[in-house]
């Protein structure tokens, strides 16, 4: 939304890499919308401990066997060693698979389960909480931070629960072997598996919230650069925006380097403490086995089997990374969802309700608009828009006409006044009941990387191509189409990368007028276009407000064109953040000396392009 202002951060927080922790129970309020089957994660558990512990019992048998063939006994005596080592190193690899398989479908499940959600609740929630977000965070929360909330499963949680049941099971078989020796791996693994984790989240806890905030950044520098690299470089502010880039990356890669610090230290804690509980069953199992309470291979068994415990504690400094950065996400997402979720905002001494006045009438009254997080842009608005009539709204770039055309369309809670809909308060509508009757279409609007009807059919789905070929000649697309290869059914790259700025703007435009809502509100419909193609497009869409049905359409236009305006009904001038003069053409021509100059400095900017 260029033409009108820079969208601020809105009611959904932007910024996290200051904020404070986030508050206790914010993981576990997006592990619910994942709505992971507890019956898959215990599987997931299950698997992962058999694996883990194939791996343990390994290298428990492989002691035994190694200390037990030295002293020659009859080999009868060591095949059933000999089949169980073989059974464990099959049943650790299979065993394995199995656990990435289970695991990741548990966690897989969830992202689309949490994601599907998101959507969900975004779509009929408060508008204005997408709104006010960068193109670039938004795909953040929807992506990167949707997929650290799923990881947390497989990175994190099970991790933990595979780690603590097999480290009882260790330890509880160690001491069937010698007692000193499992308290001695008991505590080591409290050491590696609690103290160190502990430290690597201390560590990293600011960390991931810097680092949080870099990647969003960067994203959404990333965008800019792609959506408008060619404005840019024209305007030469291209190197500017690629600097943004790589600033928004250094931040990411210091903040990544600086957790890399607690998380080894965390590893060498990790090491330090396998070293220890072999040290220590050796320090206390060689008296024992003098003492005869010990027998030489029971010895070995004790020495090593230790090595192998550790293998699944040493995941757990990662874990606590990884809970810590789906924390961090989980807050970011959840701050979106509560503000989709937020009730309407109470415009305080709102204008009483208008009388309907018949079917589909638009009424503003005393109306100011603007965004939460800023002081309205716009005040003292009033407008009346029928089946039938046209409205144009003009002004300078940033005075606030974008932001209009979202509050009349129910996107954005007004700051002041009202805005009702046959005589109910437009906030109080639901969204499907609101759409049918308005439409907007704005400057960012999507275009979906399908065939031009399917495009054209998001408004409509039972378009036919007649009704999509008429649409499309309205808007000044027919020789465009008659070029296309394959017609309507032509592929259009993502987001219409494959076509002009005025192609893109005038496909939107036909989209709109294919919808079924009476009342029709459009954004900047001529930009990318030259003069009299613009005028002629504005033109046709205030001399003839119908619908695709031939029906009377009432339709309100922001544009920058004023040459065409004469065929409004009205014409609403916009200065110093209010309507500054109102009327038709003619009469704000007349009487209006700010109007008149504009007009004038848009017929002096257009001859020498027409001469040319």
């Amino acid at each position: 939304m260029s033409t009108d202002q820079t969208l601020p951060a809105g009611p959904a927080p932007v910024d996290d890499a200051g904020a404070d922790t986030p508050p206790r129970g914010t993981l576990r309020r997006a592990l619910r919308l994942l709505e992971v089957p507890r019956g898959r994660a215990l599987l997931a558990v299950l698997v992962g401990t058999l694996a883990l512990g194939c791996a343990v019992a390994l290298a428990a048998v492989s002691a035994w066997l190694i200390a037990r063939a030295s002293q020659m006994p009859p080999v009868l005596l060591l095949s059933v060693a000999t089949v169980a080592v073989r059974t464990f190193g099959i049943g650790r690899g299979v065993l394995r698979y199995c656990d990435r398989l289970v695991s990741h479908d548990v966690a897989l499940r969830g992202m689309t389960t949490l994601r599907t959600t998101l959507y969900g609740r975004l779509a009929a929630g408060r508008a204005d909480a997408t709104l006010g977000l960068r193109r670039g965070d938004l795909l953040a929360r929807v992506g990167a931070d949707v997929d650290a909330v799923g990881d947390v499963v497989v990175r994190g949680l099970l991790p933990a629960g595979v780690a603590l049941m097999l480290g009882v099971g260790t330890v509880t078989a160690m001491a069937f072997f010698w007692p000193p020796a499992a308290l001695a791996l008991a505590l080591c693994l409290l050491l590696a598996g609690v103290v160190a984790p502990a430290l690597t989240v201390r560590g990293v806890r600011a960390t991931e919230r810097r680092a949080a905030q870099a990647r969003a950044d960067s994203s959404a520098a990333a965008l800019s650069v792609l959506d408008d690299a060619g404005p840019l470089l024209v305007s030469g502010r291209l190197d500017s925006r690629l600097s943004a880039v790589r600033e928004a990356d250094a931040r990411v890669a210091a903040a990544v380097d600086s957790g890399a610090r607690p998380t080894a230290l965390a590893a060498g804690i990790g090491t330090a403490a396998t070293v220890l509980a072999a040290v220590a069953a050796l320090v206390t199992g060689v008296p024992a086995l003098r003492a005869g309470l010990l027998a030489p291979v029971e010895l070995a068994v004790i020495a090593l089997t230790p090595l192998a415990a550790f293998e699944a504690t040493a995941l757990l400094p990662a874990a606590a990374v990884q809970l810590q950065r789906s924390r961090v996400a989980a807050a970011r997402i959840l701050a979106l969802l509560d503000a989709a979720d937020a009730p309407a905002v109470d415009a305080g001494d709102a204008a009483p309700e208008q009388p309907g006045g018949g079917a589909h009438v638009l009424h503003a009254r005393d109306l100011a608009v603007g965004w939460p997080s800023r002081s309205p842009a716009l005040t003292g608005v009033d407008l009346d828009l029928r089946p039938g009539r046209t409205v144009a709204v003009v002004g300078p770039s940033g005075i606030g006409k974008t932001t209009l055309l979202l509050t009349l369309a129910g996107l954005l809670d007004p700051r002041h006044g009202s805005v009702t809909l046959d005589g109910t308060p437009l906030r109080m509508l639901d969204d499907p009941d609101r759409a049918a009757r308005v439409v907007v279409t704005t400057e960012d609007a999507h275009v979906f990387g399908t065939t031009v009807l399917e495009n054209l059919r998001v408004a409509r789905g039972d378009v036919t191509h007649d009704q999509a070929q008429e649409a499309l000649q309205r808007v000044g697309l027919g020789t465009w189409l008659a070029g296309l290869p394959d017609g309507l059914d032509t592929l259009l790259g993502p987001d219409a990368r494959t076509v002009s700025g005025g192609e893109r703007r005038r496909l939107l435009l036909a989209r709109a007028l294919l919808a079924p809502a009476p009342l029709l509100l459009v954004d900047e419909p001529a930009e990318h276009l030259d003069p009299t193609t613009a005028d002629a497009l504005v033109h046709e869409l205030l001399d003839r407000p119908t619908g695709w049905d031939g029906s009377p359409r009432g339709v309100v236009v922001v544009t920058h064109r004023l040459a065409p305006l004469a065929a409004a009904d009205e014409v609403l001038w916009l200065a110093d953040g209010t309507v500054a003069a109102r009327g038709t053409h003619q009469q704000l021509l007349d009487g209006t000396p700010g109007y008149r100059e504009a007009v004038d400095r848009e017929r002096v900017a257009v001859e020498p392009q027409e001469r040319a």
